[in-house]
């Protein structure tokens, strides 16, 4: 695919809010945005300017998309309505306010529906954190094309603009997990006049301030942010500033081509530099324009401090929106992340650059929350997409604005991007010293290779904003895995929780980390995932904060997913797609969990011997073993037994490798009787060994200094009986062929306790 020269970067922005449009004043005491016709009437209004429809509940709040574009068109001076979670079976609810007098604005929420509807498995979720009470079916799957659809039956010619995380990733030809399949823009299915993409405000007051004042929607095709459907007999774009992608037949048969459009599409991501991209749907074509520019310091001030009632509508009663209940006592210093995981939405939608808010708006929103009676003086959370990010951009804009990197700290940080915590610092310190705030905490993710570089910063953290867990996000240890995700390497956990552990000890605190990780992830498979659970266990980690990939629309990890390599670099990429595959990687991250006992127990007992990883996770299970019986009153002899089980004399073995003197005479019978049973017993790699064999190895043993010579000598006495008792049956039968099958080798191994059904069975 030819690439053209680029369209002369963007140097320059207005530094007037949106672009110098006027706002009104602003109503300190503003109700919520109407969301039925009688707040209307009570209004007197006759008619309003944009329906907003959403499937998430309306909360007025600066954290859901609905209140932030609601609030900012009403200061602008339109009229606005919320039609929240409507009845999708009909075009009826579409109605409530009338014709609206400029548009439709169409969102399936906060989260793409489908996300929201079902989990990594496929499976529907028990609840929908954006309903009220968490109810589950109050939107369709695939909302955005039902809403667009219901509005257009509502009200045929009125202009309909489609937004939100669900239009904005699917804008062109993607993968769809749940079909298992590559689907169309959704711009050609659901047929909206116009897609909004991206973080939406500069680009809806623009939409409507122009149909204000009568232009076509089609005359709107030439804004940033948006992308359209052109018609058979319609022109495509051409010149310097246009890209032309594979078709969405070509995307659809031949995985280069897919892998092709996902690396071109993600090389056109940055505002100052971005050309168009046209792709063909048969006869027709879905243009995207360049995204919008980002928000300034003083519109992004402008936005936050809109009139937010910081509450869900009051038609919701005494109904809990759990969305709300994790974030009402947080606030958003900042939007966007340089990170650019390859799983992660969050780049793909807000955007690269940091848009941060001054101090003194922060500032003035803890100040107006303080005047709320039901606050506490807790705040849940001060951060954004990534905490430690606040103020951070290039040193270079003239660089940035020619710049094409994916991350800006992948592979390693940029040397002209600004890492500075200053002004984070300042703000925090500040936000403690707001007269009725308690605590400030900090909830959001914490980029571990910025936060370590600052020492001042992690003491600040440590000793002021963390209630005990702090979230970090490693997702996996093994370094192939982590380079496809775009991730650190496995070193930048380690030293972050080691510095994390030393600046909690100066504070006088004990304090943990919560990692997040990622199964399934593509590049993992489950020699990737033995590797990681040994990292946990090595670390002392046990998490619970686990999750399963799941192929979001756009991001360069889906595409690994559905072709099998890297649209990078075109490198073969393993992909688990079987739910088999995707269960036996999650037991492995929470291998510690009882029930997954016997799929980790599968995946080590393939078949051929333990590798190298392998073998250590078994070597772990005599100090598991200490660790279960040392707990139990008047085991705790016993327990020392068994945690020198492996233990050799000479100092060899493991985990402790004791001097011999402190290596009891029973620890050295159970070490040799363990030997003698696990060399006479089936094993999924070999047969028992005969009895003369099997005292051939242990002599050796003990002539090297691994096992106690007295003892092994004392077996060899009593070595038929011995025999009997380790193969569970007679001597005549034992010298005999002995059928050998995986159940046989289970039940005989494992307690009765654990698995009855086995016993029986057998």
């Amino acid at each position: 695919m030819a690439r053209p020269s680029p369209r002369l970067p963007v140097l320059t922005q207005d530094p007037a809010p949106f672009g110098g449009l006027r706002f009104g004043p602003v109503d300190k005491k503003a109700p919520p945005l109407p969301m039925t016709r009688a707040e209307l009437d009570a209004r007197g209004w006759a008619e309003v300017d944009v329906v907003f429809v959403t499937g998430d509940a309306y909360v007025d709040h600066p954290s859901f998309a609905m209140a932030l574009l609601g609030r900012l068109l009403e200061r602008a001076g339109f009229r606005v309505a919320i039609l929240s979670q409507p009845d999708w079976r009909s075009s009826e609810p579409w109605k409530t306010f009338g014709r609206p007098r400029l548009f439709f604005g169409i969102s399936a929420g906060n989260m793409d529906s489908m996300i929201n509807h079902y989990t990594a498995n496929k499976k529907v979720r028990n609840d929908d954190a954006y309903s009220p009470d968490g109810a589950i079916g109050r939107r369709p799957d695939r909302a955005t094309l039902a809403y667009c659809q219901r509005a257009r039956e509502a009200y045929p010619g009125v202009p309909v603009v489609a937004g939100g995380v669900e239009a904005s990733l699917r804008r062109i030809a993607h993968y769809d997990y749940w079909s298992d399949k590559v689907r169309r823009s959704i711009v050609m299915d659901a047929k909206p006049d116009l897609l909004g993409f991206g973080m939406g405000e500069r680009v809806i007051l623009e939409i409507a301030r122009r149909l204000d004042a009568g232009e076509d929607v089609k005359a709107l095709r030439d804004l940033p942010g948006v992308a359209y459907r052109l018609g058979a007999k319609e022109p495509a774009p051409e010149g310097d500033d246009v890209i032309t992608l594979p078709s969405y037949e070509e995307v659809a048969e031949d995985p280069v081509a897919f892998c092709a459009m996902t690396r071109a599409a993600h090389h056109e991501t940055n505002p100052r530099n971005a050309r168009r991209l046209v792709q063909r749907h048969g006869q027709e074509t879905v243009v995207v324009n360049p995204p919008c520019l980002p928000l300034t310091e003083a519109e992004m001030d402008l936005v936050y401090g809109l009139p937010y009632t910081r509450l869900p509508h009051p038609s919701y009663g005494g109904a809990k929106i759990p969305a709300f209940e994790v974030v009402r006592d947080s606030v958003q210093i900042m939007r966007g992340c340089f990170g650019g995981c390859s799983f992660c939405s969050i780049t793909a939608h807000e955007g690269r650059v940091i848009q941060s808010r001054s101090e003194a708006s922060v500032l003035g929103e803890l100040e107006r929350m303080t005047k709320d009676p039901g606050f506490k003086g807790v705040v849940s959370d001060i951060g954004g997409p990534t905490a430690n990010m606040y103020k951070m951009r290039c040193t270079r804009p003239e660089v940035e604005a020619t710049c094409r990197r994916l991350s800006c700290v992948h592979p390693k940080i940029c040397k002209l991007l600004g890492t500075d915590h200053g002004p984070l610092k300042h703000l925090m310190r500040s936000a403690r010293g707001v007269k009725g705030v308690r605590k400030v905490f900090v909830a959001s993710g914490i980029r571990m290779d910025l936060a370590r570089h600052d020492p001042e910063y992690m003491d600040e953290l440590v000793q002021h904003h963390v209630g005990g867990l702090l979230k970090v996000a490693p997702e996996h240890s093994q370094p192939e895995v982590l380079g496809l995700m775009k991730k650190p390497g496995p070193e930048d956990f380690v030293e972050f929780d080691r510095a994390f552990q030393a600046a909690s000890a100066r504070a006088g605190k004990t304090q943990h980390l919560v990692p997040y990780y990622i199964a399934s992830h593509p590049g993992s498979d489950l020699n990737a995932m033995i590797e990681l659970a040994v990292f946990l266990k090595r670390q002392g980690y046990r998490p619970d904060q686990v999750q399963d990939f799941i192929p979001s629309p756009f991001d360069l990890a889906a595409a690994m997913y559905h072709t099998g390599m890297d649209p990078l670099t075109m490198k073969r990429v393993p992909v688990a797609k079987s739910l088999r595959d995707r269960k036996m990687q999650r037991a492995l991250l929470q291998f510690f969990k009882p029930e997954n006992y016997f799929e980790v127990r599968e995946i080590l007992q393939k078949a051929g011997p333990l590798n190298e990883v392998e073998r250590a996770i078994m070597n772990q299970h005599s100090f598991e073993t200490y660790e279960i019986l040392r707990h139990v009153g008047g085991l705790e002899d016993i327990a020392r037994w068994a945690a020198y089980h492996h233990e050799g004399i000479d100092g060899s073995g493991y985990p402790f490798r004791p001097a011999a003197a402190d290596i009891s005479v029973e620890a050295r019978i159970v070490a040799v009787a363990d030997v003698f049973q696990a060399l006479a017993q089936n094993r999924p790699y070999r047969r028992g060994m005969p009895r003369e064999q099997i005292l051939d190895i242990i002599t050796g043993m003990a002539v090297d200094g691994r096992l106690d010579p007295a003892l092994s000598a004392l077996l060899a006495e009593h070595a038929p009986r011995c025999f009997r008792i380790a193969k569970g049956l007679d001597e005549e039968y034992a010298v005999s062929e002995v059928p050998f099958t995986a159940l046989d080798e289970i039940t005989q191994d494992l307690p009765a306790t654990l698995s009855p059904s086995l016993k029986v069975a057998r």
